[in-house]
C-alpha cells in the first residue's frame, strides 16, 4: 500500500480544511526519511537502567512521548492476523508523520509486554491543530484581572495560590493555521502545544489510521484494534509521579501540582483549580468539575434553610398539639384502633404510635410548605445561574462555536465500518458514509421494546417489595406481641416501623442489583442502534440509563408519596392486592415518615456505596495488577509501565459521574418537602465526591485523552425536566402525603379553641366502627370488652 493511498484514507476528512495541496507533497516526500530514522533509533543498543524511571521521552531524551500502545505476544491461532494488523497500523502511522519507538518485552517489568511509544513532530502537530480548529495565542492579554473585593480577606483560607489557579497568562487567541505561524506566540516549539493538546492530536490520528482491508472492507482505528485484542491498551502518559515534582529535562509536573492542591482530602474546603484541571485533563473533564463545584456551592444555601426547618421541627416536636394528644394516656391511650391486618393483627391503642407521631412532626410541620416553596425557587435560580456561569466559561476557555466547528464531524468508526453506501453532503459537497433508515428501524424497535421490558421489571420488583411488606407485617405484629423480651422495644419499634425499615433496605438491595444489569443492557442496545457520531451515541445511552435509573430509584418514593394508604377501603370492605393481601394503611401521623425513611436509606446508602466503590475498586485493581506485573524486581519500572498498570478511566467514565450527580439532584428536589435534610446530605457527599474524583483521576487512573466540550450536554435538558417535575411532585407531596393541609382545614373550619386551634384534631381525623360489624374473616380471634374501634378517615 503506497504513501498516497494511505494519506487518502487517513486524511480524507481533513482535506476540506486545506487551502492547497502542499501538505500532501511534504508528507509524501519526508515520510520515508522519518520511517528510516525511526527504525534506526529502534535498532540502537539501549541500556534501560541509564534512563530515569520517570522519563517521558524517547531514548534520545529529546522527543517527548505523546502516546503509548501496548500488546502481549499471543500464541493463539489469531496471532498471525494480529501481527499483520499491528505491522500495517504502525507502518501507516509512520507514513502520516508520527514517530514510533518500540520497547522489547525483555525490557518490560513482566517480561512479556511490548510498548510502542509515539511522538508527534512539529509538522504533524501544526497540521492537525488546524484540522481540529485549535485556538492558539497571538498576543498576551493586557487587560488586568479583577481586583480583590473589599472583604475578600474573609475567604482567604478558601483560596489557592495565584500560580495554581491561573498557571498561565491570559492571551488573545485565534484558530491556528500552519500557513501563518509567524502570527502566533511561538517562543518554544516544545511547549507551544501542551501535553493535553498533543495527546488529543495523536488520538485523532490513531482513531482514523487504517490497518488493512479485510473481507473487502476498509479496517481502521485504534478502538477496533483494542476490541480485537491486537493491542491491549492505548493511553497518554501522566507528567510524572503524583507525590514528587518532575526533574529536568521533564516539563512541569502538573499532576503533582493537582495532587497537592486539589486531590488531597485535607483541602476539602479549598476552591478548585479549574484552569489547571482543564489544561491537564481537557475541557470535557474540566467542565464536569466546574458543574459539580457550582452545584455544591448552591447546595450550601439549600442546606442551611433545610437544616433550619429540621431544627424547627426538632424543637417543636414535643410541644406539637397532635403529638401531645396521641401520646396522652387520657386521649391517645383511650382510643382503640382497628386491626391493621386480618385475623393475625390485634386491636391497638393510638398512643402506641407516640414516637412515630413525634418523628412525623419532625419532618411534617409548618415549615414543610415554606421549604417546598423555597426549593422551587432554588432549583430555578440554580439552573439559570448555571447557564450564565457556563456561558462565561465557554468564552474564557475558547469554546465558542466549538460544536459547529468540530463535534458534528466526529463520526464513529463503527458507523463508518457498517455503512456500505455513501451519500453526498449538500454542505461540504463530499461523499460521506450513509446508512438508510430502513436498516436501523428494526434496531430502534428492539431498543424500545428492551427499555420498556426492563422498566416493567422495575415496577414488578416494586410490587414484589410491596407484597413483602404486606406479608411480613402480620408476622412482625405477632412476633412482637408474643416475645416478652420485646415488650420494651415496642415503645419505639412498632410493626409499621419495622416493616418500613426492612422493606426499604430490601428495596435498596434490589436497586443495586438491577443497576448492574442496566449498565450492560443499555450499552448493548445503544451499540446495536449504530449511532452516527459520538455525540449521538452518548445522548442515546444517557437517555436510556437515566430512564432506567429514574424508575429504579424513584418508583418506590412515588408509591409511598402518592399511592400508599389511598386505596385501603374501610373496616368490613377493605381492598386487597391480587385478592390476597390487604392494602397497606398509613400511620395515623401520615405516610410522610415512611417516605422520609425510604429516602434516607436509599440516598444515604447510594452515596456511601458509590464513594466506597469509586475509591476501593480502582485501588484494589491497581494493587493486584502491580503485584502480578513485578516478576523481576531488578528491572526498572518505567513511566509507561507505571501508567500501564493503572486502571482505565474509559470513554464513559464521565458519563457515570454525571449520572450519579443527576440522580442525587432528583433526591434533593423531587421529594425534598418530606426530607429537608436531603440538601445537607448531598452537600456533605459532594464535598467528599470532589476530592474522591480528583484523587482517583490523579493517582489511580491512566491519564484520559483530552477532549473538548462546551457544556454539560444532554444532562442540562434532563436537569430542566427534573426541575419542572420537582415543583409538581413537591406540591402533590404537600397536598396528598403531608398532614399539614388537613390540620389547616381543621384549624380554620372546625376548631372551637381559639387559644389552640389544633386541639381535638386527632379525634376529629378518626372515624368510629362497630366491632360487631367486622366480618369473621377479618376480625381478630380474641374477644375484647370494647364495642368500637377507630380508623383513619379516607
Amino acid at each position: 500500500m503506497g504513501d498516497p493511498e494511505v494519506l487518502e484514507m487517513v486524511m480524507e476528512e481533513e482535506r476540506r480544511y486545506r487551502r492547497d495541496s502542499s501538505f500532501v507533497l511534504e508528507m509524501s516526500e519526508s515520510s520515508s526519511n522519518r520511517e528510516t530514522s525511526c527504525l534506526l533509533s529502534e535498532a540502537r543498543e539501549f541500556d534501560k537502567d541509564k534512563q530515569s524511571k520517570d522519563s517521558i521521552f524517547f531514548r534520545d531524551g529529546i522527543r517527548q512521548i505523546d502516546f503509548v500502545l501496548s500488546y502481549v505476544d499471543d500464541i493463539k491461532k489469531e496471532a498471525d492476523l494480529k501481527i499483520v494488523r499491528r505491522r500495517n497500523f504502525e507502518e501507516n502511522l509512520r507514513k502520516t508523520g508520527l514517530e514510533l519507538e518500540i520497547e522489547d518485552k525483555r525490557n518490560s517489568e513482566d517480561g512479556r509486554t511490548y510498548f510502542v511509544k509515539i511522538h508527534a513532530p512539529w509538522e504533524v502537530l501544526v497540521t492537525y491543530a488546524e484540522v481540529l480548529g485549535m485556538k492558539k495565542p497571538i498576543k498576551e492579554n493586557d487587560i488586568p484581572r479583577p481586583k480583590k473585593a473589599p472583604f475578600n480577606f474573609i475567604l482567604g483560607p478558601l483560596k489557592l495560590p495565584k500560580n495554581v489557579m491561573h498557571p498561565k497568562p491570559e492571551y488573545f487567541t485565534v484558530q491556528f493555521t500552519r500557513h501563518r505561524q509567524e502570527l502566533f506566540l511561538i517562543e518554544d516549539k516544545s511547549s507551544f502545544f501542551p501535553s493535553s493538546a498533543r495527546n488529543r492530536i495523536v488520538y485523532y490520528i490513531l482513531s482514523r489510521c487504517p490497518f488493512g482491508i479485510e473481507d473487502g472492507k476498509k479496517k481502521f482505528g485504534i478502538e477496533r484494534l483494542l476490541t480485537s485484542h491486537a493491542y491491549s491498551s492505548a493511553y497518554p502518559l501522566h507528567d510524572g509521579q503524583y507525590w514528587k515534582p518532575s526533574e529536568p529535562p521533564n516539563p512541569t509536573n502538573e499532576r503533582y501540582i493537582l495532587f497537592q492542591n486539589w486531590a488531597r482530602f485535607s483541602y476539602f474546603y479549598k476552591e478548585q483549580p479549574f484552569d489547571l484541571i482543564k489544561n491537564y485533563f481537557g475541557e470535557k473533564i474540566g467542565m464536569y468539575f466546574v458543574f459539580l463545584g457550582f452545584y455544591t456551592e448552591m447546595l450550601v444555601l439549600a442546606a442551611i434553610v433545610g437544616l433550619a426547618c429540621f431544627c424547627y421541627g426538632l424543637f417543636s416536636m414535643h410541644t406539637s398539639t397532635a403529638s401531645v394528644e396521641v401520646c396522652d394516656p387520657e386521649i391517645g391511650g383511650q382510643i382503640i384502633m382497628c386491626p391493621l391486618c386480618d385475623l393475625l393483627c390485634d386491636f391497638w391503642r393510638l398512643n402506641s404510635t407516640c414516637l412515630s407521631s413525634k418523628v412525623s412532626h419532625l419532618f411534617d410541620n409548618e415549615s414543610t410548605v415554606f421549604f417546598a416553596i423555597f426549593m422551587g425557587i432554588w432549583v430555578t435560580l440554580f439552573l439559570e445561574f448555571w447557564k450564565q456561569h457556563q456561558a462565561r466559561l465557554e468564552y474564557e476557555w475558547d469554546l465558542v462555536n466549538f460544536e459547529e466547528e468540530q463535534q458534528q464531524l466526529q463520526l464513529r468508526p463503527e458507523f463508518e465500518a457498517m455503512c456500505k453506501k455513501r451519500k453526498l453532503n449538500p454542505v461540504t459537497q463530499e461523499l460521506e458514509p450513509h446508512m438508510p433508515l430502513k436498516n436501523r428501524v428494526p434496531w430502534y424497535f428492539l431498543s424500545g421494546a428492551t427499555v420498556t421490558l426492563w422498566m416493567s421489571l422495575v415496577i414488578a420488583c416494586l410490587v414484589a417489595v410491596i407484597v413483602y411488606r404486606l406479608s411480613v407485617f402480620a408476622t412482625f405484629s405477632r412476633f412482637m406481641e408474643s416475645v416478652a423480651s420485646l415488650k420494651h422495644v415496642k415503645s419505639f419499634l412498632t410493626p409499621q416501623i419495622a416493616t418500613a425499615l426492612s422493606g426499604s433496605c430490601l428495596n435498596f438491595i434490589v436497586i443495586l442489583i438491577l443497576n448492574f444489569f442496566y449498565e450492560k443492557i443499555s450499552a448493548w442496545i445503544t451499540k446495536m442502534e449504530i449511532p452516527r457520531t459520538y455525540q449521538e451515541y452518548e445522548s442515546s445511552l444517557t437517555l436510556k440509563m437515566f430512564l432506567f435509573q429514574f424508575v429504579n430509584f424513584y418508583s418506590s418514593c412515588f408509591y409511598l408519596a402518592f399511592f400508599k394508604g389511598k386505596f385501603v377501603g374501610y373496616p368490613g370492605k377493605y381492598t386487597y392486592l391480587f385478592g390476597v393481601w390487604r392494602n397497606e394503611e398509613c400511620d395515623p401521623g401520615g405516610c410522610l415518615i415512611e417516605l422520609t425513611t425510604q429516602m434516607t436509606i436509599i440516598m444515604t446508602g447510594k452515596q456511601i456505596f458509590g464513594n466506597i466503590q469509586e475509591a476501593i475498586y480502582p485501588l484494589a485493581l491497581n494493587w493486584w495488577r502491580r503485584r502480578k506485573a513485578r516478576t523481576n524486581s531488578e528491572k526498572l519500572y518505567s513511566r509507561w509501565e507505571q501508567d500501564h498498570d493503572l486502571e482505565t478511566f474509559g470513554s464513559l467514565g464521565l458519563f457515570y459521574e454525571y449520572l450519579e450527580t443527576v440522580i442525587q439532584f432528583g433526591f434533593v428536589t423531587l421529594f425534598v418537602a418530606s426530607f429537608p435534610l436531603a440538601p445537607v446530605l448531598a452537600l456533605l457527599n459532594n464535598i467528599i465526591e470532589i476530592r474522591v474524583d480528583a484523587w482517583k483521576l490523579t493517582t489511580q487512573y491512566r491519564r484520559p485523552v483530552a477532549s473538548k466540550a462546551h457544556s454539560i450536554g444532554v444532562w442540562q435538558d434532563i436537569l430542566h425536566a427534573m426541575a419542572v417535575l420537582s415543583v409538581a411532585s413537591n406540591a402533590f407531596t404537600v397536598a396528598f402525603t403531608s398532614d399539614i393541609i388537613p390540620r389547616l382545614v381543621y384549624s380554620y373550619a372546625y376548631s372551637t379553641d381559639p387559644s389552640d386551634p389544633l386541639r381535638g384534631y386527632v379525634n376529629n381525623s378518626l372515624s368510629i366502627f362497630l366491632i360487631a360489624d367486622l366480618p369473621n374473616a377479618t376480625a381478630p380471634l380474641d374477644i375484647r370488652d370494647f364495642s368500637t374501634c377507630s380508623t383513619l378517615c379516607f
